[in-house]
């Protein structure tokens, strides 16, 4: 069992990190929310525009791979080698990383990637937020306890607006995710078409690429994110994934039809936490960083806190005090203010978003053992704004 870290001078006594230190997500020209916007506009769909400067193209697929990091990337030519030699491709030539926005979760990432707005538009500013009108937190990546998806998240996507404009726009991806209220609100426009082998996913994505002279694909793996979670990415596991992954781009990529440009990209990426107590805080068993706390939101590498009537400011002294220099600690004004959830948040979104925010430095997290016991188990985390995590590629091929 996870058990709670010892606190005090001689345990942990630094300074405090100040929140306006922390790295934010650069929303505006190299986020993912400006990626899609910046390849419909290329393709002529009007009403969209990026700071994100990519050469156009008639035919674009997005192929993204959950959990594929900068860093992690970079770290491993060998089991990656195609993948190693686009690196320079990056971000329009550029061979600089995009940024996934705050926090660096999945939900979170593929709304921005789908609607093109940034997480404090959009509304899925986590992993577990709190739903104003009932008091219950909502897991916006299962959808648990149910809301109506389109008050939660009313923004058109940007395959339907691609749809509209003319664009053949298609999602090829795993079948269970068809019905999904996730995919309805962030990546739903023109057709879905499911199918469960990876490779036959690559081979129907190139098919379809190339069955319209505008085309707009999107497709997706998920199984890098799960090893990693499940074995950390400094496994075998994860890096047989890795190695599959490599295959799978290059597949897509000889498939490609004439005047095509093939973005591949990712969602987050990942840390492995140590499974020992000075890693991991273990919320459910550390009075101090309970006290005041009505609910707690987010994940172990990004925490969402929701105090009780009249306790935030003790509750963000609190957690400043015992996290010190292993977390950004903010309050909600302070969060909206410096730009974590993007330049703007809009007025239903700003209740949803934590009394106080805590976003994790290093390798450490802050854990539920009993209220999550399945997520305090998981060894590679994400979510925060390092480097690690934060860092995804967009390698590009064109024909």
């Amino acid at each position: 069992m996870v058990q709670s870290l010892p606190h005090g001078p001689a345990a942990h006594d630094p300074v405090p990190l100040d929140p306006r230190t922390a790295p934010v997500p650069r929303y505006g020209d190299a986020s993912l929310a400006d990626l899609l916007p910046a390849v419909a506009a290329g393709q002529g769909v009007p009403g969209l525009s990026s700071g994100l400067e990519l050469e156009p193209a008639d035919r674009v697929c997005v192929f993204l791979v959950d959990g594929m990091g900068w860093e992690l990337l970079a770290a491993h030519p060998g089991e990656a080698p195609f993948l190693a030699s686009l690196l320079p491709t990056s971000r329009g030539g550029t061979g600089q990383p995009l940024t996934a926005g705050f926090p660096s979760t999945t939900a979170t990432s593929l709304a921005s990637v789908g609607t093109g707005q940034v997480p404090g538009a959009h509304g899925l500013p986590g992993y577990t937020v709190l739903d104003p009108a009932t008091g219950e937190l909502m897991n916006q990546l299962r959808w648990q306890p149910w809301t109506d998806p389109y008050l939660w998240q009313p923004y058109p996507t940007v395959f339907q607006l691609a749809d509209a404009a003319g664009v053949t726009a298609c999602q090829v991806t795993a079948p269970h995710f068809e019905h999904t209220p996730l995919t309805k609100i962030a990546l739903s426009g023109g057709s879905f078409l499911g199918r469960l082998p990876a490779e036959e996913r690559m081979d129907l994505a190139a098919e379809r690429l190339g069955s319209a002279d505008r085309a707009l694909v999107y497709t997706y793996y998920a199984e890098l994110d799960g090893s990693g979670h499940r074995h950390g990415v400094d496994s075998d596991a994860w890096r047989g994934q890795l190695m599959y992954v490599d295959r799978l781009a290059q597949r897509l990529a000889e498939r490609l039809p004439p005047r095509s440009a093939l973005y591949i990209t990712a969602d987050h990426g990942m840390v492995d936490v140590p499974q020992d107590p000075d890693a991991r805080y273990d919320f459910d068993h550390d009075w101090e960083l309970r006290a005041g706390v009505a609910r707690l939101g987010g994940e172990g590498r990004a925490r969402h806190l929701y105090a009780v009537p009249g306790a935030a400011g003790d509750v963000h002294a609190v957690w400043r005090e015992v996290l010190a220099d292993r977390a950004w600690v903010a309050t909600r004004d302070e969060a909206i203010e410096l730009g974590w959830f993007g330049p703007r948040v809009d007025d239903r979104v700003r209740a949803r978003i934590g009394d106080v925010v805590a976003a994790m430095t290093g390798t450490v997290a802050v854990v539920a053992t009993e209220t999550e016991p399945n997520e305090s188990e998981l060894i590679g985390m994400h979510g925060s704004m390092t480097p690690a995590e934060q860092l995804v590629p967009l390698l590009e091929v064109r024909t």
